[in-house]
């Protein structure tokens, strides 16, 4: 089966939307290239990509960008031309699988995170892209919520903004990077705990600790970006490995972008 083919059939699995202007294209390599090991990951790494090659993979799908833009665009400076040149001559395939997953229903990276974060919580409505609202089944409060995170998604920190120890009963999802959708969802008035990826400190977590200390029952928990949405990817590998069991493929792990003193 060649690259672009499984592409093309992930692709297929996503709900209707312009396409026109996706990030999700092949990044290097021949999309014309056969294919019988995939490897998926959050950030296409160089120690990924030395990691998937040498485990003989021919495609590599990586949710975020591989060249530090969105679109990941055409550049001369250095360390992108040093980036493109160890892909290229590992000659694996690297191709972006973005836009797709978070229009499919369900949305394959928070489908993803909740089948790995096991909170015990029932959805309650999924909203606009990537916004997922859950009623928890007992009240938590937000530190109980941050270590049962950080113990099912095995991440070093989550980050605590506003109430810490108030009882909450409603849980509110956001992945990634995604702005003013957190900022929107804080702002709603119905909503508690808030998680994100990656957030704006002196917006959101401000708005979340000033709601705090006025009397609100208001949290935001920060994931990180990698934590957010890695388990998206993991389940993209088991939607491959379902759908083509003559493919080996398995996810491999970039990592925390942060290090730690401890």
């Amino acid at each position: 089966m060649k690259a672009f083919e499984i592409m093309e059939e992930l692709f297929s699995l996503t709900e209707p939307h312009d396409y026109s202007k996706t990030c999700d294209t092949c990044k290097t390599g021949d999309p014309e290239r056969e294919v019988t090991r995939v490897a998926t990951c959050m950030f296409a790494t160089p120690a990924v990509i030395r990691a998937a090659a040498a485990w003989g993979a021919e495609l590599l799908i990586t949710h975020e960008p591989t060249f530090y833009t969105h679109m990941d665009v055409e550049s001369d400076e250095a360390q992108i031309l040093e980036k493109r040149r160890l892909a290229e001559e590992s000659g694996i395939v690297i191709w972006r699988y973005h836009d797709h997953p978070h229009f499919t229903k369900p949305d394959v990276i928070v489908d993803g995170l909740l089948k790995k974060m096991q909170l015990p919580a029932k959805i309650d409505e999924v909203l606009e892209l990537t916004l997922t609202r859950l009623a928890l089944d007992a009240p938590m409060t937000p530190v109980e919520v941050a270590r049962h995170i950080e113990t099912h998604l095995g991440l070093k920190h989550v980050r605590i903004c506003g109430a810490r120890d108030v009882p909450c009963e409603r849980l509110s999802i956001t992945v990634g990077a995604i702005g003013n959708l957190v900022m929107q969802e804080l702002c709603h008035k119905d909503s508690q705990i808030v998680l994100a990826g990656e957030t704006c400190e002196w917006a959101m977590c401000e708005y979340a600790r000033d709601a705090a200390e006025l009397g609100k029952k208001k949290a935001l928990l920060v994931l990180g970006h990698v934590g957010s949405e890695r388990d998206g990817m993991v389940r993209t590998a088991e939607l491959v490995r379902a759908r083509h069991p003559e493919l080996e493929c398995r996810y491999f792990e970039c990592g925390e972008a942060y290090t730690y003193t401890d």
